[in-house]
Protein backbone atom coordinates (compact mmCIF):
# COMPACT_ATOMS: atom_id res chain seq x y z
CA UNK A 1 0.00 0.00 0.00
CA UNK A 2 1.09 3.55 -0.61
CA UNK A 3 2.31 5.85 2.14
CA UNK A 4 0.28 8.69 0.61
CA UNK A 5 -2.62 10.12 2.65
CA UNK A 6 -5.84 8.15 2.35
CA UNK A 7 -8.01 9.60 -0.44
CA UNK A 8 -11.33 8.27 0.83
CA UNK A 9 -13.72 9.83 3.33
CA UNK A 10 -13.65 8.40 6.84
CA UNK A 11 -17.22 7.47 7.83
CA UNK A 12 -16.51 7.01 11.55
CA UNK A 13 -13.63 7.24 14.00
CA UNK A 14 -11.15 4.39 13.68
CA UNK A 15 -11.33 2.46 16.94
CA UNK A 16 -8.01 1.12 18.16
CA UNK A 17 -7.90 -1.20 21.14
CA UNK A 18 -4.39 -1.33 22.57
CA UNK A 19 -4.08 -4.34 24.86
CA UNK A 20 -0.92 -3.98 26.92
CA UNK A 21 0.87 -3.74 30.25
CA UNK A 22 2.83 -0.66 31.24
CA UNK A 23 5.82 -2.66 32.56
CA UNK A 24 6.28 -4.27 29.15
CA UNK A 25 9.03 -2.44 27.22
CA UNK A 26 7.67 -3.75 23.92
CA UNK A 27 4.33 -2.18 24.82
CA UNK A 28 6.01 1.18 25.35
CA UNK A 29 7.73 0.82 21.99
CA UNK A 30 4.48 -0.29 20.34
CA UNK A 31 2.60 2.65 21.88
CA UNK A 32 5.08 5.15 20.48
CA UNK A 33 5.17 3.43 17.10
CA UNK A 34 1.39 3.56 16.88
CA UNK A 35 1.50 7.28 17.59
CA UNK A 36 4.21 7.71 14.95
CA UNK A 37 2.07 5.90 12.39
CA UNK A 38 -1.00 7.98 13.19
CA UNK A 39 1.03 11.19 12.95
CA UNK A 40 1.45 10.39 9.26
CA UNK A 41 -2.32 10.42 8.84
CA UNK A 42 -3.25 13.75 10.48
CA UNK A 43 -6.76 13.69 8.99
CA UNK A 44 -7.60 10.30 10.46
CA UNK A 45 -9.89 10.38 13.47
CA UNK A 46 -8.65 7.66 15.81
CA UNK A 47 -10.21 6.57 19.09
CA UNK A 48 -7.45 4.74 20.97
CA UNK A 49 -8.56 2.83 24.04
CA UNK A 50 -6.07 1.20 26.42
CA UNK A 51 -7.13 -2.29 27.43
CA UNK A 52 -5.52 -3.78 30.56
CA UNK A 53 -3.36 -6.88 30.50
CA UNK A 54 -1.16 -8.00 33.37
CA UNK A 55 1.95 -9.92 32.41
CA UNK A 56 2.19 -11.24 35.96
CA UNK A 57 -0.86 -10.60 38.15
CA UNK A 58 0.68 -12.85 40.83
CA UNK A 59 3.30 -10.25 41.78
CA UNK A 60 2.50 -9.06 45.32
CA UNK A 61 1.17 -5.55 45.78
CA UNK A 62 4.47 -4.13 47.16
CA UNK A 63 6.33 -5.43 44.10
CA UNK A 64 9.41 -7.63 43.91
CA UNK A 65 13.11 -7.03 43.35
CA UNK A 66 13.45 -6.58 39.59
CA UNK A 67 16.98 -7.90 39.28
CA UNK A 68 16.04 -11.21 40.89
CA UNK A 69 12.74 -11.33 39.02
CA UNK A 70 14.40 -10.85 35.63
CA UNK A 71 17.11 -13.36 36.50
CA UNK A 72 14.39 -15.98 36.95
CA UNK A 73 12.80 -15.07 33.62
CA UNK A 74 16.14 -14.91 31.80
CA UNK A 75 18.53 -17.52 33.27
CA UNK A 76 20.96 -16.57 30.50
CA UNK A 77 22.15 -13.17 31.70
CA UNK A 78 23.79 -12.38 28.37
CA UNK A 79 20.48 -12.92 26.60
CA UNK A 80 18.86 -10.30 28.82
CA UNK A 81 21.65 -7.86 28.03
CA UNK A 82 21.06 -8.42 24.33
CA UNK A 83 17.33 -7.86 24.69
CA UNK A 84 17.90 -4.64 26.61
CA UNK A 85 20.46 -3.42 24.09
CA UNK A 86 18.02 -4.05 21.25
CA UNK A 87 15.27 -2.19 23.08
CA UNK A 88 17.53 0.77 23.80
CA UNK A 89 18.41 0.99 20.11
CA UNK A 90 14.82 0.58 18.90
CA UNK A 91 13.51 2.96 21.55
CA UNK A 92 15.91 5.71 20.50
CA UNK A 93 14.19 5.77 17.10
CA UNK A 94 10.97 6.78 18.89
CA UNK A 95 12.63 9.16 21.39
CA UNK A 96 12.33 6.61 24.20
CA UNK A 97 15.12 6.56 26.76
CA UNK A 98 15.19 3.12 28.33
CA UNK A 99 17.11 3.14 31.63
CA UNK A 100 16.74 -0.42 32.83
CA UNK A 101 19.50 0.15 35.38
CA UNK A 102 17.25 2.54 37.30
CA UNK A 103 14.39 0.08 37.79
CA UNK A 104 14.56 -1.42 41.27
CA UNK A 105 11.13 -3.06 41.48
CA UNK A 106 8.84 -5.09 39.26
CA UNK A 107 5.43 -3.87 40.42
CA UNK A 108 2.00 -5.38 40.33
CA UNK A 109 0.29 -3.21 37.71
CA UNK A 110 -3.34 -3.59 38.80
CA UNK A 111 -3.36 -0.15 40.47
CA UNK A 112 -1.73 1.50 37.45
CA UNK A 113 -4.32 -0.03 35.14
CA UNK A 114 -7.06 1.28 37.41
CA UNK A 115 -5.57 4.77 37.12
CA UNK A 116 -5.64 4.50 33.32
CA UNK A 117 -9.26 3.35 33.52
CA UNK A 118 -10.17 6.50 35.44
CA UNK A 119 -8.09 8.71 33.16
CA UNK A 120 -10.13 7.57 30.16
CA UNK A 121 -13.30 9.01 31.66
CA UNK A 122 -11.53 12.33 32.19
CA UNK A 123 -10.01 12.52 28.71
CA UNK A 124 -6.38 12.35 29.87
CA UNK A 125 -5.56 8.72 29.04
CA UNK A 126 -2.59 9.51 26.82
CA UNK A 127 -0.99 11.91 29.29
CA UNK A 128 -1.27 9.35 32.09
CA UNK A 129 0.09 6.53 29.97
CA UNK A 130 3.03 8.60 28.75
CA UNK A 131 3.86 9.49 32.35
CA UNK A 132 3.55 5.88 33.51
CA UNK A 133 5.82 4.58 30.76
CA UNK A 134 8.38 7.34 31.21
CA UNK A 135 8.20 7.10 34.98
CA UNK A 136 8.93 3.38 34.97
CA UNK A 137 11.34 2.92 32.09
CA UNK A 138 13.28 6.20 32.23
CA UNK A 139 12.99 7.43 35.80
CA UNK A 140 12.75 4.06 37.51
CA UNK A 141 9.68 5.01 39.55
CA UNK A 142 7.64 2.43 41.43
CA UNK A 143 4.39 2.71 39.46
CA UNK A 144 2.74 0.29 41.85
CA UNK A 145 2.99 2.81 44.71
CA UNK A 146 -0.23 4.79 45.34
CA UNK A 147 1.63 8.04 46.02
CA UNK A 148 3.51 7.76 42.71
CA UNK A 149 0.27 7.11 40.86
CA UNK A 150 -1.38 10.06 42.58
CA UNK A 151 1.48 12.33 41.48
CA UNK A 152 1.18 11.08 37.90
CA UNK A 153 -2.57 11.66 37.99
CA UNK A 154 -2.13 15.19 39.31
CA UNK A 155 0.44 15.93 36.61
CA UNK A 156 -2.15 14.96 34.01
CA UNK A 157 -4.79 17.24 35.52
CA UNK A 158 -6.61 14.70 37.68
CA UNK A 159 -7.33 14.99 41.40
CA UNK A 160 -4.44 13.22 43.09
CA UNK A 161 -6.21 12.95 46.45
CA UNK A 162 -9.25 11.41 44.78
CA UNK A 163 -6.99 8.86 43.10
CA UNK A 164 -5.41 7.97 46.44
CA UNK A 165 -8.85 7.48 47.97
CA UNK A 166 -10.05 5.31 45.08
CA UNK A 167 -6.93 3.17 45.23
CA UNK A 168 -7.33 2.69 48.99
CA UNK A 169 -10.98 1.72 48.56
CA UNK A 170 -10.21 -0.85 45.84
CA UNK A 171 -12.37 0.96 43.30
CA UNK A 172 -12.59 -0.76 39.90
CA UNK A 173 -10.09 -3.46 40.82
CA UNK A 174 -12.60 -6.12 39.79
CA UNK A 175 -13.35 -4.27 36.54
CA UNK A 176 -9.71 -4.24 35.49
CA UNK A 177 -9.17 -7.84 36.57
CA UNK A 178 -12.22 -8.85 34.53
CA UNK A 179 -10.90 -7.03 31.45
CA UNK A 180 -7.59 -8.86 31.81
CA UNK A 181 -9.42 -12.16 32.12
CA UNK A 182 -11.46 -11.46 29.00
CA UNK A 183 -8.31 -10.71 27.02
CA UNK A 184 -6.81 -14.01 28.14
CA UNK A 185 -9.97 -15.91 27.31
CA UNK A 186 -10.01 -14.26 23.88
CA UNK A 187 -6.60 -15.77 23.19
CA UNK A 188 -4.29 -12.88 23.99
CA UNK A 189 -1.09 -14.41 25.39
CA UNK A 190 1.40 -11.72 24.45
CA UNK A 191 1.37 -7.94 24.29
CA UNK A 192 1.13 -5.44 22.77
CA UNK A 193 -1.91 -6.72 20.93
CA UNK A 194 -3.56 -4.03 18.82
CA UNK A 195 -7.01 -4.33 17.28
CA UNK A 196 -8.08 -1.90 14.56
CA UNK A 197 -11.79 -1.29 14.02
CA UNK A 198 -12.57 -4.50 15.97
CA UNK A 199 -11.46 -6.48 12.92
CA UNK A 200 -7.74 -6.38 12.19
CA UNK A 201 -5.16 -7.28 14.81
CA UNK A 202 -1.42 -6.74 15.04
CA UNK A 203 0.66 -8.69 17.52
CA UNK A 204 3.86 -7.17 18.84
CA UNK A 205 5.63 -3.82 18.52
CA UNK A 206 5.51 -3.57 14.73
CA UNK A 207 7.16 -0.72 12.86
CA UNK A 208 5.25 2.50 12.09
CA UNK A 209 5.35 1.55 8.40
CA UNK A 210 3.64 -1.78 9.08
CA UNK A 211 1.06 -0.16 11.36
CA UNK A 212 0.41 2.50 8.72
CA UNK A 213 -0.44 -0.19 6.18
CA UNK A 214 -2.88 -1.78 8.63
CA UNK A 215 -4.46 1.60 9.42
CA UNK A 216 -4.99 2.30 5.73
CA UNK A 217 -6.38 -1.20 5.21
CA UNK A 218 -8.79 -0.81 8.13
CA UNK A 219 -9.97 2.57 6.84
CA UNK A 220 -10.52 1.23 3.34
CA UNK A 221 -12.38 -1.77 4.73
CA UNK A 222 -14.40 0.50 7.00
CA UNK A 223 -15.74 2.33 3.97
CA UNK A 224 -16.78 -0.95 2.34
CA UNK A 225 -18.45 -2.65 5.29
CA UNK A 226 -17.81 -5.07 8.17
CA UNK A 227 -15.51 -8.08 8.11
CA UNK A 228 -12.83 -9.86 10.05
CA UNK A 229 -9.13 -10.28 9.74
CA UNK A 230 -5.80 -10.61 11.45
CA UNK A 231 -2.55 -9.09 10.28
CA UNK A 232 0.58 -10.89 11.41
Amino acid sequence: MSDAPTPFAQPAPLTIDFIADMVCPWCYLGWRRLKSALSQRPLVRADIKWRPYQLDPAIPEPGVDRRAYMARKFPDAQRLVQVHDHLVEAGAEEDIVFRFDRIALSPNTLAAHRLVHWSQAQGVQDAVLDALFDGYFTQGLDIGAPEVLADIAAGAGMDGLDVLNRLAQGADAETVASDHKMAREAGVTGVPFIIFDQQFSVIGAETPAKLLRVIDHALAHQSRGPGKGRVH
